[in-house]
């Protein structure tokens, strides 16, 4: 893989700067989610274990190099805490400088430092060579734990890496690991599943996908786009009519390298947009003009469970259909079953990521049962893209 693990590190009495995801969703200053704190517990607690000096450092919201008390990580210490029973974990004002260095100083072993929030810095997201010196100059090795923030090249997830002996996380050599098997040397052959909406808004992701995977399927509205580029006409259904010589442009370079697409066979239409709504089941060229497709049917499911069955590694980003609607869940709910159960019989490999991904597959029941679930969201799109990530590079460098 090409990147340094804990594992490869002499932590002995360091200061083991870790740089990790707490970015985690509040309400009335209580963390409602603590799962990506909760997630990072295992490698804090190696850290420790190797007789190293956690202090963590991460971002919270959007300050834009502002203090904003409503985004200090001194709201998430109460939940970091909780997730570290019996540890002593304090806070520091500053991710730099004397409230910084005194925090530092003052840890005793088996302590945690929390850092204020690295973007209270305009100089963060610049990945300014000063911040990251400042930063660096707190500790004797890097760790980032944080594959979420590895597509953005700033001081704290790519500056410091450059000038301490740096490592990847637990959190983050598993995702690594996970999208090698995926992605990067996958036992074939490999299907993809890309839905959502648009296709404009993932072009660069089939681009790379089709010559890099054996069968691609494409769901939700981003296969209305390519029904209409094949002459089929689809009603009222959400379509990018302009971006139809673009899909053409796709299909021909799939073809071309040898990837087979899957699109709709048939389409289940509703003339209203909204839960348990009047709908039929259609073959996917019969959409009425004044109905729009939905789901895709169960004969189309059908053939995914044939295609699941012939590959051994499957990648997963985005619904079949509008399935934050009943019964418009049914195509996702099926598929992701079947993927579930081909991947506990052991033989198929699943990864899937994306917002909307881990709330389908979370919603059909299906997401305990794959072999990784992606949080990344945008880091875990721009891997799939094939574009190298800031974050990752540096810990390879």
């Amino acid at each position: 893989m090409g990147f340094k693990t804990l594992d490869d590190m002499d932590l002995a009495g360091k200061v083991v700067l870790c740089r990790v995801d707490v970015n985690v969703p509040m309400e009335n200053g209580v963390v409602t989610d603590a799962t990506r704190i909760e997630k990072i517990v295992p490698t804090i607690e190696d850290i420790l274990a190797r007789g190293g000096k956690p202090v963590l450092l991460a971002h919270f919201g959007r300050p834009k190099g502002k203090r904003d008390p409503g985004m200090s990580l001194a709201l998430i210490l109460p939940a970091l805490r909780a997730a570290l029973p019996g540890r002593t974990v304090t806070f520091a004002e500053d991710c730099i400088g004397a409230p910084a260095k005194a925090a530092v100083q003052a840890m005793q072993p088996g302590e945690v430092v929390l850092l204020e929030n690295t973007r209270y810095h305009a100089g963060e997201e610049k990945n300014d060579p000063e911040l990251s010196a400042a930063m660096a100059a707190l500790g004797d090795v890097y760790v980032n734990d944080a594959f979420s923030a590895a597509h953005r090249a700033h001081s704290s997830t790519e500056g410091i890496a450059r000038l301490l002996p740096a490592c990847a996380g637990r959190l983050m050599e598993a995702e690594l690991k996970a999208l090698d098997a995926a992605l990067g040397n996958p036992v074939r052959p490999v299907v993809a599943v890309v839905g959502g909406a648009k296709v404009s808004t993932k072009l660069d992701l089939l681009g790379n996908l089709v010559t890099r995977v054996d069968h691609l399927v494409i769901g939700g509205g981003m296969a209305n786009t390519f029904l209409v580029a094949q002459g089929i006409e689809v009603g009222k259904s959400l379509a990018e009519r302009d971006m139809a010589p673009t899909a053409l442009e796709i299909v021909e370079r799939a073809r071309a390298a040898g990837c087979t697409i899957h699109l709709p066979v048939d389409v289940v239409v509703a003339r209203e947009f909204k839960a348990h709504a009047a709908n039929e089941t259609l073959p996917a060229d019969a959409c009425p003009a004044d109905a729009m497709i939905l789901d895709a049917g169960p004969q189309t499911v059908a053939n995914l469970a044939e295609v699941f069955g012939a590959c051994r590694t499957l990648i997963w980003n985005g619904p079949l259909g509008a399935f934050e609607l009943e019964p418009f869940d049914a195509a996702t709910n099926a598929a992701a079953k079947l993927a579930a159960d081909l991947t506990r019989a052991g033989r198929l490999t699943s990864v899937a990521g994306g917002g909307d991904t881990v709330a389908a597959l979370n919603k059909a029941g299906a997401a305990e049962a794959f072999s990784y679930i992606s949080t990344a969201g945008g880091a875990f799109l721009e891997w799939m893209e094939g574009k190298d990530l800031p974050g990752v590079a540096a810990l390879s460098a």
